[in-house]
């Protein structure tokens, strides 16, 4: 069992993601905005911490650079979970600091192999 951060601003999105990572028996903190992310990140000292990009107030790839300044946090796994298919986005996201990109919409059967492979990353 991990404890998962999941920065999404769409209630959807995380009702879904939280469903499925509890099935396999993951806790989930979810926050639905960058400075509460943050603040959750540091309160919480996740496992693992799974960042939508596009977020109302500043996007994932700001949030993300935050978090590896903090030297409390840079050691967590993050991986971008994103709708950007663009080519180079997934640069982006690594170049941001993210460990892994996950494109949206999001594959149920594949999630929990994806955030396992991560997990063993930080392990």
């Amino acid at each position: 069992m991990a404890k998962i951060l999941y920065i999404e601003d769409n209630p959807g999105n995380r009702l879904l993601v939280r469903r499925i990572l509890m099935v396999e028996d993951h806790e989930v903190i979810e926050a639905e905005d960058g400075p509460t992310g943050i603040r959750l990140a540091e309160q919480e000292m996740p496992d693992l911490i799974l960042m939508d990009i596009n977020l109302p107030d500043m996007d994932g790839y700001q949030l993300t650079r935050l978090i590896r300044q903090n030297p409390d946090l840079a050691h967590i796994p993050i991986i971008a979970m994103t709708a950007n298919a663009m080519e180079g986005d997934r640069e982006k996201t690594l170049q941001a600091g993210c460990d892994g990109y996950i494109s949206k919409p999001i594959d149920v059967d594949a999630l929990p192999r994806q955030v396992e492979k991560f997990l063993k990353l930080k392990r």
